[in-house]
């Protein structure tokens, strides 16, 4: 035995097992078993890992969310992703480990500290799995869209390395139980070999399709540049207009006690607390708007750093942030008109008081501010008759699907995971204008891209409003070549791996059997 062969056992057992030496006769025969508890708790821990990247882009919701129930500003879903990185990058060490010692041909013998944190971390990220089944089951559908050719190629590179081990324990396996690793093993093969038979993904386009079938989306400001600025600040709406080449500002509207409509997206609860210096307020229309202008916006936004970019403003940008107020829905029509950019908000009304009145009062407001009509925006809702009519020469938007399937130029307004992308290419062949929030990923913006979809409502305008193209786009005919390639290489690398392992077990074999005339001799 060398020496680093002998550092590699110690250090393997050490890590696996915290012990030195071998494990004993009657911990021997559980070593199928621990590989298996390492392996699931591996496995679990990098998909949950992966559908955190990919919720990434959904973090503001999941914060404001929380923040609503705790009251407390913490980006909670940097502490949920920093906690599944540890496990999982504790996990997979310890999967290594037992692949070191398996290679060595060492027992097995995982060490009861090491059960105990991946039985919690196995429920924890069950837990995690279950509200992803729930709550953000498309994203994660989306993503595999997204990512499944690339997705089958790691795979693909992740079967040949594990096949080394499979085909030695093929070849030290009694006969019986030889057909049942025979069984699996090809069974899955199969599956990721033809895999890409299942994979359909929009950005499988040749560019030149993709430049005649599906422009750039446009890009709607959420909230304005909230990555840039304070959410719904005229500092933020300038931002966005200078620096991100718009379409459509994006907005939330109440209504203040003298109704006059102002700029706000909280209207649950106690509505100012997350954006203002204020708390203990659970209706707009408990404030004058004369009051609701006089607090402070934009503190808020520098002490938590919402997105972490704070960083990116300049010392004026910061104390420019720092004094923002809220802003009344005629400043911003005074920015619609200043930069011909439309505007689309949401009409909001907080529970415990009477809204009756603001659709009416709202659209008072736009009309005595002199905006062409076609750069408002207007999104239905179960509205009377009276507000239709007032609002009849506005462009209308609609959130229902089923009103704009038979209505070529209607403009329909979803989440981004109330479409799939087949969806959207039917509604985009019968000329409707389909616009989907909130898209803040580079990943997600270039599936939807792909997709053919109109525009986008997003938070990071500054930085897709940088893209020139889609991040991939692969030709159909090239992906073929690639995974037939990619397949081929990887067959012919375990066929060797397969005949070296055999070779190796019956020189094994033969020297087992050199030494039992020695050991008869010695023994007489």
């Amino acid at each position: 035995m060398t020496t680093l062969d002998s550092c590699c056992r110690v250090c393997s057992r050490l890590f696996f097992s915290c012990r030195w030496t071998k494990p004993s006769d009657s911990m021997k025969n559980r070593s199928c078993c621990w590989f298996t508890v390492v392996s699931v708790g591996a496995l679990l821990s990098l998909f949950a890992m992966y559908s955190c990247l990919i919720v990434y882009n959904d973090r503001d919701n999941v914060n404001w969310m929380i923040f609503s129930k705790v009251g407390k500003h913490v980006n909670f879903f940097m502490v949920a992703m920093i906690i599944l990185a540890v496990f999982a990058s504790y996990c997979v060490l310890l999967l290594l480990f037992a692949l070191v010692q398996v290679a060595l041909r060492e027992k097995l013998h995982l060490h009861w500290l090491h059960v105990i944190f991946i039985c919690l971390g196995v429920i924890i990220i069950s837990a995690w799995i279950v509200a992803m089944a729930i709550y953000e089951r498309l994203i994660v559908t989306l993503s595999l869209q997204y990512m499944a050719p690339f997705l089958q190629f790691g795979a693909v590179g992740a079967l040949t390395l594990l096949s080394w081990f499979v085909f030695r324990a093929y070849q030290e396996a009694k006969k019986e139980s030889k057909f049942l690793i025979a069984a699996v093993f090809l069974v899955v093969s199969a599956f990721i070999f033809l895999c890409p038979l299942l994979i359909s993904s929009p950005c499988l386009i040749e560019i030149k399709d993709l430049k005649k079938d599906s422009p750039r989306p446009e890009l709607y400001g959420h909230r304005g540049a909230p990555m840039l600025a304070p959410e719904n600040t005229i500092m933020s709406f300038e931002r966005s207009a200078n620096e991100c080449n718009l379409t459509a500002f994006e907005t939330d509207v109440q209504v203040s006690k003298d109704g006059i409509p102002f700029l706000m997206h909280d209207h649950e609860g106690q509505f100012l607390k997350r954006t203002t210096n204020v708390k203990n307020v659970t209706c707009s229309k408990n404030l004058s708007f004369d009051k609701l202008k006089d607090l402070n916006a934009g503190k808020w936004f520098l002490e938590v750093d919402p997105f972490r970019t704070v960083h990116l403003l300049t010392e004026p940008q910061k104390k420019e942030a720092e004094n923002q107020h809220i802003p009344s829905l005629k400043e911003l029509l005074s920015l619609t008109k200043k930069y011909n950019i439309p505007i689309i908000f949401d009409l909001y009304g907080s529970k415990d008081c009477d809204n009756t009145n603001d659709a009416v009062s709202t659209v008072k407001i736009i009309k005595d501010s002199n905006v062409d009509p076609k750069l408002i925006y207007w999104l239905h809702k179960n509205e009377s008759e009276h507000v239709k009519s007032i609002t009849s020469g506005f462009i209308q938007v609609y959130n229902d699907k089923k009103i704009c399937e038979n209505e070529p130029g209607c403009r329909l307004n979803l989440e981004y995971n109330h479409l799939t992308m087949d969806e959207i290419r039917e509604l985009r062949k019968k000329d409707v204008n389909v616009n989907l929030y909130v898209v803040n990923e580079r990943w997600l913006f270039s599936l939807l891209w792909c997709a053919g979809v109109s525009s986008v409502t997003t938070n990071a305008c500054q930085d897709l409003s940088r893209m020139e193209q889609p991040d991939w786009t692969m030709a159909p005919s090239a992906y073929r070549i690639a995974w037939i390639l990619v397949d081929a290489l990887s067959v012919l690398l375990m066929i060797g791996l397969f005949f070296c392992q055999r070779s190796c077990h019956r020189r094994s074999d033969l020297n087992v059997l050199h030494r039992i005339p020695l050991l008869r001799i010695n023994s007489n």
